[in-house]
C-alpha cells in the first residue's frame, strides 16, 4: 500500500504531498498526525527554505475520510475532544511552520481541506477548483479550522459561508482572500515555480521573522506596535542577513542567499 503522505526535500525547497488519490486525499487521524510530523519536522530544517503543500491526484483534499466519520458517530464526547485535539495541533503546526508555506489547490478542497488552505502562508489555486466549509450540512461545525480560516477571511465572509455550508469556486475564494493566484489548471504548476522562485529571492530570515512580526503585531496597540515594529526593524538591518542584502543592492550583485534564483 503506498504512503499516504510524501515528503521530498530538493535542496531549499520542501514538497509535502498528500497521497490518497483514490479518496481525493481525504483525511484520517493516520494523515492527520503524519502531517503534524511532517511540519514539526520540516520546520526544525534550517536548510528549507520553503515547503510546498499539494495533493497528487484530481483534488487537493476533499475533507475528512468516510470511513474516519463513520467511526467518529460512535465516539463519546471525550473521545471526539481527543480526536479533535490532534487535529487542531496538525493545523496549528502548519500555521506556525517557520517557513513559508505554498499551497498548490486543484480540483476540490472542502472542509478540512478548505481549513488546510487557509494555513498556507501563499495558496496558489487552478481556476476550476471547488471549496466549501461543508460542516454544517453534516450538523457539525466548521470549529477546528476556524482560527485559520477567519485570519484570512475574517469574520463576516466566514458567517455566510459557515453558516450556509455552500460551494463556490476559486474566483470568490480570491475575492475573500482564501486564495491568493487563481490561474487555469494547465498554468498550475507554472505559477507555482513563479511563487517559489520569488520567494527564494527574499532573505530567508527576514521571511521567518516576517511570519513572527504578523502574528505578534495583529493584537497590539498602536503604541505597543510601534515599539515592537521599530524594535525588528533595527535588529534586521543590523543582522548578518540585513547587511548583505542593503550592501548586494547598491554593490548591484545578487544577495548571497539567491544563489541561482
Amino acid at each position: 500500500m503506498s504512503e499516504p503522505l510524501l515528503v521530498d526535500v530538493a535542496g531549499p525547497v520542501a514538497t509535502v504531498r498528500l497521497n490518497r488519490p483514490d479518496i481525493h486525499n481525504a483525511f484520517d487521524d493516520d494523515l492527520v498526525a503524519r502531517l503534524a510530523d511532517a511540519a514539526i519536522t520540516l520546520g526544525a530544517l534550517d536548510d528549507v527554505r520553503l515547503v510546498v503543500l499539494r495533493g497528487e491526484g484530481k483534488s487537493f483534499s476533499a475533507g475528512a475520510d468516510l470511513n474516519w466519520m463513520k467511526r467518529m458517530v460512535e465516539y463519546g464526547k471525550d473521545e471526539n475532544r481527543v480526536d479533535s485535539e490532534r487535529m487542531a495541533k496538525m493545523f496549528e503546526a502548519w500555521f506556525r511552520l517557520p517557513q513559508p508555506v505554498v499551497g498548490r489547490i486543484q480540483g476540490a478542497a472542502l472542509g478540512g481541506g478548505t481549513g488546510l488552505v487557509s494555513v498556507c502562508d501563499i495558496a496558489v489555486s487552478a481556476a476550476d477548483t471547488v471549496f466549501g466549509f461543508t460542516e454544517v450540512r453534516l450538523g457539525i461545525l466548521p470549529a477546528v479550522i476556524s482560527p485559520f480560516v477567519l485570519s484570512r477571511i475574517g469574520t463576516g465572509h466566514a458567517r455566510h459561508l459557515f453558516l450556509t455550508g455552500e460551494r463556490f469556486d476559486a474566483a470568490r475564494a480570491r475575492e475573500i482572500g482564501l486564495v491568493d493566484l487563481v490561474v487555469p489548471a494547465d498554468e498550475l504548476d507554472d505559477a507555482v515555480d513563479r511563487v517559489v522562485r520569488d520567494l527564494l529571492s527574499g532573505g530567508p530570515r527576514a521571511q521567518r521573522r516576517i511570519k513572527r512580526l504578523l502574528e505578534e503585531v495583529h493584537h497590539l496597540t498602536p503604541e505597543k506596535a510601534r515599539h515592537h515594529t521599530t524594535q525588528a526593524i533595527a535588529e534586521a538591518r543590523v543582522s548578518e542577513e540585513g547587511q548583505e542584502g542593503m550592501r548586494a543592492f547598491f554593490d548591484r550583485r545578487r544577495a548571497s542567499w539567491r544563489g541561482d534564483t
